[in-house]
């Protein structure tokens, strides 16, 4: 008997899947938790079989399960490749964008987004901010039109490409000691605790090489998962912080952070627009991506850097390097 499996059942079980979760998929994709169950269990009752069992609290795909998702995605991408070749042929008046971008590139991502959107009306935006991980799954289920990300993952058949530097400095409250050493020697920072992004994470990776290769060690004192949350335990005094000169326009502005100016600092890494290699952009997307390739630096400039002093006395005076990353 031939199976009467619709594109929409396959949609809602590739979320699920992707998930692991009914709840998750149904806010996902704006339906409500029945209504993803129903499609699902349709989508069991045409196959014949159990595609998902709970262990526990947790979802887990079944054999059958595994192999109907390797299809659904087959399926999708085709069906995705067909609407691109076809919105091709209407030029970029219209169509869906869907960006994913790492938790740091959230500080300018919307901005970017916002003039590419005022230049083709017609078209909508769909943006996930995410961390490291979440960002390799979208290439590894390649279900999102591109990623901005930091060092792209090795191992994975991708095409990235550099668009805009990406300066990670170290971060102080605005009493700090050693605001008064000019360049801080990278011994000398041994002696100081810091507040760092969670395992895994790209600045946390960057920071640790950075480290390693130069002989030193940190001590670490408590991990966070986000850059407010480290900019906020730096200002609290609860140590120093290295995070990307991207996140902190209103903290220099307002004084409530310093950079210190330290030895082989800033480490500057870049941003890179990532998808699978092979991916047949739409006309929205590649010119999103020719946007980003012409104009994402200039339209995105750098805080600028202020790097703070004492004064005798206890007051404090700012000196600004320049605009830019360079310390």
């Amino acid at each position: 008997m031939a199976l009467s499996l619709t594109l929409r059942q396959l949609q809602v079980f590739e979320a699920v899947a992707r998930h692991r979760s009914y709840t998750r998929a149904a806010e996902a994709l704006y339906l409500t938790q029945p209504a993803v169950s129903m499609q699902v269990r349709q989508l069991e009752q045409q196959v014949g079989l159990a595609l998902f069992e709970h262990v526990g609290r947790r979802l887990y795909l079944t054999a059958a399960g595994e192999e109907v998702l390797r299809l659904a995605r087959s399926v999708l991408q085709q069906v995705g490749e067909a609407e691109a070749a076809i919105e091709a042929l209407k030029g970029v008046r219209r169509g869906r964008l869907t960006i994913a971008v790492a938790s740091t590139a959230n500080y300018f991502a919307p901005h970017l987004l916002g003039r590419f959107a005022a230049r083709h009306a017609g078209i909508t935006v769909s943006l996930d901010v995410t961390n490291r991980e979440g960002l390799l799954r979208h290439l590894h289920d390649n279900d999102v039109d591109m990623v901005i990300m930091g060092r792209p993952p090795e191992g994975l058949d991708l095409e990235a490409e550099p668009f805009m530097e990406n300066p990670l400095v170290v971060i102080a409250p605005p009493d700090h000691p050693l605001l008064d050493e000019r360049p801080v020697p990278l011994a000398r920072l041994q002696e100081e605790t810091f507040v760092v992004r969670e395992p895994g994470s790209g600045t946390r990776i960057a920071m640790e090489r950075h480290f390693q290769a130069h002989g030193v060690r940190l001590s670490t004192g408590m991990e966070m998962s986000s850059n407010e949350a480290i900019k906020q335990a730096v200002e609290a005094g609860l140590g120093l912080g290295i995070v990307s000169l991207h996140t902190l326009g209103m903290e220099l502005e307002l004084g409530r952070l310093v950079v210190l100016e330290a030895e082989s600092f800033p480490i500057v890494r870049h941003w890179h627009l990532v998808h699978r290699r092979g991916k047949r952009l739409s006309p929205v997307a590649a010119a999103f991506a020719e946007f980003v390739r012409a104009e994402g630096a200039r339209a995105l400039p750098l805080p600028r850097l202020e790097v703070g002093t004492r004064r005798r006395g206890g007051g404090r005076r700012h000196r600004n390097r320049r605009d830019g990353a360079r310390s």
